[in-house]
């Protein structure tokens, strides 16, 4: 084992688990020449959420924000996340539209596609998979860790042994709720490193307090690579601190020998964004950079417990939080003990909230329904049939890849937006946000207008008489 390789998610995860997303692009550029110069294996600078808050929030182009960045930043290879087939927006899309957005994402910069599954269904990652080794990226397939009586040491490693078979060129561990103590870190990444070739991720977050410690230890077992943040948006929700980990390591057979005096200029800037992320309200923090400890007994990730106590306040019921949080494991397991991610935790979270408020299952939404029904993909373990017949009745259970069932879509989508179509790259942003893209795309309308006609005046002044 030599030394150890690092991801710094500083314009990607850590703004998103910290300050909802909303770092914008000039407050990126003015250090990424410092940021390339690091030494890096790689930065996570797009997808998740980024690609929605660009357009949502900032008013900027999620394509050029990523080619600003790669002309910034020609010597590090930048990385992404990507939800399989749900690409990065809310739901299944068809495999032309996957196709075209891996081409594209790979043609505007990114070398790395971290690819993963709320269920861990591998037929949900295919395409994708497929589709970034045809365009020449790097495939790192994740396992979306959890912990549940289906979701043991020898489920992992069956999984990651059918990752490698898929093709993966890395194998990622996305420990997203920080659930992934350090000894079964160890343990795991060991049995791992055993059963397969491809180079090991880890991912992982400082919610409970542990990540740091689950970091050293996957290190000390063979993990090749880390997630790490710069420490003016590390820690809490966040990943661990990325000067940390290399003050730590210094010296070892592990040690990252990163430039740690451009890694502290950097900060120096980033804190001055954090700074302005916090002034505007976007980074709470007494929340993000609590410790809480109750994610290890419930096994809830932060945006899930969030988002249940705004429902709760919603129906003026906080004295049920408790009844909540214990009837949480009980809809899991009715429901096939699906990981806890986006989009899994916000619905059995949100079931979990009415079974207490409504009576159980009396109230079932439709995400619920169609988590039952399959269309999500198949479930870690058998769900609770008396439930699933009161969820959906006698609805059809689907049992193949739910893609299978979605004709092409591009042609669709690329005659829905002619009246705005200026890049090809236009077509995907309005086929994941239907609704928010055309409002961007207005805006970006409006700009050039305003832009023409303030050059048109300038030349106006300076015509000689």
């Amino acid at each position: 084992m030599g030394k150890v390789l690092i991801t710094d998610t500083i314009l990607r995860d850590a703004h998103q688990s910290q300050a909802a997303t909303r770092m914008r692009l000039d407050e990126m550029l003015p250090v990424a020449d410092k940021l390339d110069k690091i030494g890096y294996y790689s930065l996570e600078c797009w997808g998740g959420a980024t690609f929605d808050a660009c357009m949502r929030f900032l008013n900027e182009d999620p394509w050029e924000r990523l080619r600003a960045l790669r002309k910034a930043m020609p010597n590090t290879k930048l990385q992404m996340l990507l939800r399989g087939q749900n690409l990065l927006g809310y739901k299944h899309y068809a495999d032309d539209v996957v196709d075209a957005f891996v081409k594209k994402a790979i043609e505007n910069g990114i070398d790395i596609i971290r690819i993963f599954d709320a269920l861990n269904d591998l037929r949900n990652m295919e395409q994708a998979v497929k589709s970034c080794k045809k365009y020449g990226g790097t495939a790192e397939i994740a396992i979306s860790y959890t912990i549940s009586p289906v979701h043991t040491e020898e489920y992992f490693v069956q999984l990651a042994k059918d990752i490698e078979q898929m093709g993966a060129d890395t194998l990622c561990i996305k420990d997203m709720a920080n659930l992934l103590l350090p000894y079964d870190a160890y343990s795991l990444v060991k049995k791992l490193k055993e059963s397969v070739k491809i180079p090991i991720h880890l991912h992982t977050h400082n919610t409970a307090g542990t990540g740091m410690m689950t970091i050293l230890k996957a290190i000390e077992a063979g993990c090749d690579i880390v997630d790490t943040a710069l420490s003016p948006l590390a820690s809490g929700t966040s990943q661990p601190a990325t000067e940390s980990l290399c003050a730590a390591l210094r010296g070892t057979e592990y040690d990252p020998e990163l430039d740690m005096d451009l890694m502290n200029e950097c900060a120096v800037h980033f804190r001055k964004v954090a700074d302005r992320l916090t002034a505007d309200g976007w980074r709470d923090t007494s929340k993000v950079l609590s410790v809480d400890a109750n994610t290890l007994k419930y096994q809830v990730p932060g945006g899930m417990l969030s988002n249940m106590i705004g429902q709760l306040k919603q129906f003026n019921a906080m004295d049920k939080y408790y009844d909540v949080l214990s009837e949480i494991p009980r809809v899991r397991e009715d429901f096939g003990y699906p990981p806890l991610v986006t989009p899994t935790s916000q619905i059995v979270g949100t079931q979990a909230v009415m079974n207490v408020l409504f009576g159980r299952y009396k109230t079932c939404p439709n995400e619920s329904k169609g988590l039952m029904r399959g269309e999500y993909g198949k479930l870690p373990a058998p769900v609770n049939e008396e439930v699933r017949k009161i969820v959906i009745g006698d609805d059809e259970v689907i049992t193949c890849r739910p893609a299978d069932r979605i004709p092409p879509e591009m042609d669709k989508y690329r005659e829905e937006i002619r009246e705005y179509y200026e890049q090809e790259e236009d077509v995907l942003s309005y086929a994941l946000f239907p609704k928010v893209a055309p409002k961007f795309f207005e805006y970006r309308r409006a700009q050039k207008l305003k832009l023409d006609s303030t050059m048109l005046d300038r030349e106006e002044k300076t015509v000689p008489v």
